[in-house]
């Protein structure tokens, strides 16, 4: 259940919805729970609406039924309209509500609370990081082995300023219960600690030195954090220690898309086109986004080849989910400049 941004730790006078939210809802979404409901399999390979006729039918029948609330609240989140949040937030709420002790229903709750906030405005992002909070708490609670609401815990206290529930020593606190629980999975959120505290070589090394042993949650959680490294690094213009770093990635995990698209901007930003773009072709295959289809405009537009620019400009503008303002912009814009 899209992918946490980095912002430093001083509150701002000025406070955003931008700068607060945004990092809370991207771990969120990209995320399985420490249990894979059962339409997690059919979902991963996108059969929408396959999943979506089964859950309808098991809600028929029992209303209450947790693995096709959560898959209804996957399944909105997956779709990214903002019209569809509220319904979301209710069929969290009702699997809550009718499954109290069920941890998976917690944290989709605080997924779609805070993807709801990050679009909502200031106002509505400010009043629901509490609940936000709460509910993965109490997942994590319930069930100390849901590794991605621990993730989500620890990058709130992290990203959330101290004001409004942040806090570097409870990150902390909850590495050292995960400890506990994992001790790799706690050297991972270290990693993500660390990186957090600008201790990069640190986050690095830490993230590439564990060995998932065929666990394929904790795997993902390592993907994820490295993605994060990598990213970061790539916001810092540091594109030739992104593509190092994303290398390392892939020759880990070669089925992951996000790894394929970094390591093709990288290559892009560097100026070596010809060599981003089969990157960027493979990412496509492996998981079709709008931003894959963003960069291989980028990527033959750099190549002079405008026909196939423009197509794949109006592919990314025509994606659902929609691409974000900023890339939208400049779609729009080297389509004007193109045409």
């Amino acid at each position: 259940m899209t992918i946490f941004s980095h912002q430093t730790s001083k509150i701002r006078q000025a406070i955003t919805t931008s700068l607060l939210i945004a990092p809370l809802f991207t771990p969120l979404l990209g995320m399985q729970s420490a249990q894979a409901h059962e339409y997690s399999a059919l979902i991963k390979i996108k059969k929408y609406a396959e999943v979506e006729r089964a859950i309808g039918a098991k809600l028929a029948t029992d209303p209450n039924y947790p693995d096709a609330l959560l898959a209804k609240v996957d399944l909105i989140l997956i779709e990214g309209k903002v019209t569809r949040l509220d319904e979301g937030v209710k069929f969290a709420e009702q699997c809550v509500a009718s499954n109290p002790k069920n941890s998976e229903c917690h944290e989709a709750l605080g997924s779609v609370l805070g993807v709801k906030a990050e679009k909502g405005g200031m106002m509505a992002g400010m009043g629901s990081l509490g609940k936000i909070r709460d509910s993965l708490k109490k997942a994590l609670e319930l069930d100390p082995k849901n590794f991605s609401a621990a993730k989500s815990l620890v990058t709130f206290y992290l990203e959330v300023p101290g004001l409004m529930g942040g806090s570097n020593s409870k990150a902390k606190d909850v590495i050292a219960e995960m400890h506990k629980v994992n001790p790799t999975v706690a050297s991972l959120l270290q990693a993500k600690f660390d990186l957090k505290d600008e201790k990069m070589e640190k986050a690095k090394s830490g993230v590439l030195a564990i060995n998932p042993n065929g666990n394929p949650v904790i795997a993902q959680l390592q993907n994820d954090i490295a993605i994060e490294v990598a990213q970061t690094l790539v916001k810092d213009k540091k594109f030739a220690d992104a593509e190092k770093m994303l290398r390392e990635v892939i020759q880990r995990f070669p089925e992951s898309s996000v790894a394929y698209l970094g390591l093709g901007r990288s290559l892009l930003e560097q100026g070596k086109a010809k060599e981003a773009l089969p990157q960027l072709e493979k990412s496509l295959s492996i998981d079709v986004t709008g931003a894959a289809f963003y960069r291989l405009g980028k990527t033959w537009q750099t190549l002079g080849d405008k026909p196939k620019a423009i197509s794949f400009f109006e592919k990314a503008l025509a994606f659902t989910p929609a691409l974000g303002t900023k890339t939208r912009a400049d779609a729009e814009e080297q389509l004007k400049l193109l045409k």
